[in-house]
């Protein structure tokens, strides 16, 4: 998640840090720098140029430069300055006097607007909602019978009155059917164009007149940069847009539509797309992703992924099994497949706090097919070989290895590295009980 802005403003930012003492001049130079890095990476002029006018003014004051840790001082200014831009709070869903919650998603085809209501409901029923979907593009090919089979896959489901129905009709008639039957909240997938035209904006019109809908969210692709931050201008203009859904934040998006659409629209961003599963959306936190742009990592995003995998419960009889030595392999698969829904390994390594710099190299190179190597190799074995690896054998390991299609010195690898684990674990456990435990790790 923009790596290559994220790259350059830790390299810039890095290079005050070295210098100890600051001058005015040095902090000109790193501005020219990060005003350089903002506009490659698509960021709206206006909004570049208060951003580095704001940093500046604050930077070059006497009780900086004169501080003992300048530097600290001025990158401490540099993320506060850029939660100001991303929108300083989270901002959640409005929740209306009286159900249901009506949430209507708008936006240019291709914008991933069917997707994102799947996702969404998704996020909503681990809230503990009940959420429905109602089908309102029915002019794009297989639009229905996409958010059908959405529906079917999370579960959740869809109404829809084929495509012969106006739309206006079909989201009334969808938001009667889900208070008839206590559904809530109501997510309206509707209609987009391959471009903003008039048609299109007054049908959208016509909707929220009648539906009344308590959030309308824009769903924008984040790697289209500048021209998402003019959709949503163009959308907020005609519908009064209370939100927005950026897509595609997992891969290498230049930055320019989640560092300008709030500055430039006033439209919060609410919520962002990390990923293709129906799982990978994540509530939008300002503070978090100034975090992650400046290479902090993102620590309470990561744990609140862990979270939603495991409960306290869980988690107590783990810590248990592990300062006793009991940890096995087949717990170690069922962490490893936590682990898994989590998201992608190089995004998780992200969230970590310096890795992502230190382990810049090696993060292309840790793949997700090394999940699939170790389960194969532990799926292959015997119950009593994940109970005792220690039993495992030559003869045990190239059975095992033929089993998972791997060779014999890749479970030996693996059953030395679990076994130092082990032991480890152990020690850990022998410490607690003495009350030796080294501090922050219990």
């Amino acid at each position: 998640m923009f790596e290559s802005l994220s790259d350059r403003l830790t390299e810039t930012l890095g290079k005050l840090s070295r210098k100890g003492r600051l001058t005015e001049a040095d902090v000109d130079d790193a501005m020219k720098e990060v005003r350089r890095a903002l506009l490659e990476a698509d960021v709206n002029f206006r909004v570049v140029k208060d951003f580095v006018s704001a940093v500046r003014e604050r930077a070059v004051g006497q009780d900086v430069l004169k501080s003992l840790t300048p530097a600290q001082t001025v990158i401490g200014i540099v993320h506060e300055e850029l939660v100001r831009v991303l929108g300083t709070e989270r901002e959640p869903l409005r929740v209306p006097d009286r159900p249901p919650q009506i949430i209507m998603l708008v936006g240019l085809q291709g914008s991933g607007k069917t997707t994102h209501a799947a996702k969404l409901a998704v996020h909503l029923r681990k809230q503990g909602r009940n959420p429905i979907m109602v089908a309102g593009d029915v002019y794009r090919p297989a639009a229905v019978n996409q958010l059908q089979s959405l529906g079917k896959q999370v579960n959740v489901p869809v109404y829809d009155e084929g495509v012969q129905k106006n739309p206006v009709d079909i989201a009334s008639n969808g938001v009667r059917f889900a208070i008839e039957r206590g559904y809530n909240p109501v997510i309206i997938d509707t209609a987009g164009r391959l471009q903003i035209d008039e048609p299109m904006m007054q049908e959208l019109v016509n909707v929220k007149n009648k539906v009344n809908p308590t959030e309308i969210l824009l769903v924008a692709d984040a790697m289209t940069g500048q021209e998402a931050v003019s959709v949503a201008q163009s959308f907020h203009d005609r519908l009064g847009v209370t939100g927005l859904i950026l897509t595609k934040m997992d891969g290498d998006a230049r930055g320019g539509a989640a560092l300008s659409i709030r500055s430039v629209t006033g439209v919060p961003i609410k919520f962002i797309g990390t990923g293709e599963k129906v799982d990978a959306l994540e509530p939008f936190f300002p503070d978090r992703l100034a975090q992650r742009i400046l290479g902090m990592g993102d620590i309470q995003s990561l744990v609140d992924r862990a979270r939603e995998q495991t409960t306290e419960e869980d988690a107590v009889k783990l810590q248990d099994k592990m300062l006793k030595g009991k940890f096995d392999l087949d717990d170690f698969l069922d962490q490893l497949q936590k682990i898994k829904k989590m998201g992608p390994i190089g995004q998780l390594l992200e969230m970590i706090p310096g890795v992502g710099q230190q382990l810049k190299d090696a993060k292309s190179q840790i793949s997700d097919d090394d999940y699939k190597q170790i389960e194969s190799i532990i799926q292959s074995m015997t119950p009593l070989e994940r109970k005792h690896p220690e039993r495992i054998d030559f003869r045990r390991r190239k059975r095992i290895a033929a089993g998972a299609g791997r060779n014999p010195s890749d479970v030996g690898q693996l059953v030395k590295q679990f076994d130092e684990m082990q032991r480890m674990m152990k020690q850990f456990g022998k410490m607690a009980k003495k009350g030796k435990m080294p501090k922050g790790l219990m």
